[in-house]
């Protein structure tokens, strides 16, 4: 493993001291899995806290606010590390919080490790000797990409449980059957959680997920999918199949997340715009849960959820509350749910108006937005892929790009500065002229300030206005 120069010189401190400096945790999954190692975390055997505290010192201010869990933390040109010494943890109460914890450099490494939640996360890397020190069989199971509980203290710490979720998605791991049977087990203590950690876990699964769709089975197999109600009821909801063939609307919602994460928009997106899709394109079909039902098309019966588009607004807001998503996210991803259907039916091509106006609708989403939602949906159908919906989806891209409108809404152009330069004084009836002109706007009236000027001025001489 290829460490920082700074670290290296901060583990050969250590070495020097007594100490013996292990590289845990992520670090060393993320190295085996041939991915770049970031946040490395340093457990160190052999040394007291204060031993430890004065080795470190060489290198600057340590912070010692971790002192009673036996963690010091460093900076080492302008990146911090952690520092900790082996630690037992004892469960006192309820809850992800309820534990006592205790430092004990006198630990072997497999009683050390233990305490980790899955075994990939319980390898440890000694950076002289450039060995594995993996006493759980982490490293088999990681080639495996096997999610599996180091030990029955897994149970412990509920948040365990939603960790898997994340990490299934990340990095495309399965979930052993016997840690999916122990998360059952514990389903009940899902309410101990303090909501931000559910929103931190699930953040992670929106911005950093290569299979989202692993994440959402993961909660199916551990029981844990009762705890988000919105997402439960899709599972086993029926679909018509010769639109669906691939099953029920969980199953396609899967196949649309990972669809998703396939598209430029998501992969080279900053994470704001990661995260909106991603909670959007989950969302999309909410709605479907209380409009599915069955009716005549085409003469005979077949599924259908008529206007669950609109039905799926306030339920997509429901569920980001009660993860405690940021007021922001539930902003952008509600207009992309109940506007997500511009792809299913239409002409081929779009008007400027139309486009314009949609614009204006979702804002603060943009129809670069909506457009990854509708080829998501579209793309979450296999082996389904509709020419005539690539027509338009593709006709849809080209007129928001001609209209410069792929990124944001449309903004007025005429504002009350132009009335006031017109010789107006400021009034309530300034904005039912400017209403006028900017409807006239998105209809392409004109496009420029002085086109618009000169349709205002049209405008005030059928609907005169109190001059000075």
């Amino acid at each position: 493993m290829i460490l920082p120069p700074p670290l290296v010189a901060a583990l050969q401190t250590l070495r020097s001291a007594g100490g013996q400096p292990r590289l845990v945790g992520g670090s060393v999954r993320d190295w085996l899995l041939g991915l770049e190692p970031k946040d490395f975390d340093v457990e160190v055997f052999g040394l007291d806290y204060e031993t430890m505290g004065r080795a470190l010192a060489a290198f600057g201010p340590t912070d010692v606010v971790g002192r009673s869990f036996g963690v010091l933390k460093v900076r080492l040109e302008g990146t911090e590390y952690d520092f900790s010494l082996p630690r037992r943890e004892s469960k006192t109460g309820s809850g992800h919080r309820g534990f006592a914890v205790e430092p004990d450099p006198q630990l072997t490494e497999a009683e050390a490790s233990a305490r980790r939640d899955f075994t990939l996360n319980s390898i440890a890397y000694d950076p002289f000797t450039q060995r594995l020190i993996d006493p759980h069989g982490g490293e088999r199971d990681l080639k495996a990409r096997l999610l599996r509980h180091t030990s029955a203290a897994f149970s412990e710490d509920p948040l365990r449980v939603l960790r898997a979720f994340q990490l299934a998605a990340r990095f495309d791991f399965t979930l052993a059957p016997e840690t999916a049977a122990l998360c059952r087990s514990i389903r009940d203590s899902y309410k101990e959680l303090p909501v931000e950690r559910v929103w931190g876990e699930w953040d992670k699964w929106a911005l950093k997920s290569v299979k989202p769709s692993r994440g959402l089975v993961v909660l199916k197999q551990t029981g844990w999918l009762a705890h988000f109600p919105e997402i439960a009821t899709l599972d086993g909801l029926p679909q018509e199949p010769e639109w669906h063939p691939e099953g029920d609307v969980f199953i396609h919602t899967g196949h649309c997340l990972d669809a998703l994460v396939g598209l430029d928009s998501w992969r080279e997106g900053a994470p704001a715009i990661r995260r909106r899709l991603s909670f959007a394109v989950l969302a999309h079909d909410f709605g479907k849960a209380v409009t599915t039902k069955q009716a005549l098309r085409h003469g005979r019966l077949r599924w259908t959820s008529a206007e669950h588009e609109a039905a799926g607004g306030p339920l997509a807001e429901t569920f980001l509350a009660r993860i405690a998503a940021p007021l922001e996210v539930i902003e952008y991803v509600r207009p992309l749910v109940v506007n997500h259907l511009l792809h299913h039916d239409g002409a081929a091509e779009y008007r400027d108006t139309t486009v314009r106006r949609l614009a204006r609708k979702i804002e603060p989403a943009t129809l670069d937005d909506l457009i990854a939602v509708m080829r998501s949906d579209h793309l979450g159908r296999p082996p389904l892929v509709s020419v005539e919906t690539e027509k338009r989806l593709g006709f849809f891209r080209a007129c928001a790009q001609k209209l410069a409108l792929e990124h944001a809404a449309p903004k007025p152009i005429i504002l009350g500065r132009h009335l006031i330069k017109l010789g107006f004084q400021p009034g309530p009836s300034f904005k039912k002229a400017l209403d006028a002109a900017f409807e006239s706007q998105l209809d392409g009236a004109f496009q420029d300030e002085p086109g618009g000027l000169e349709w205002m001025k049209n405008y005030l001489r059928a609907h005169p206005l109190s001059a000075n």
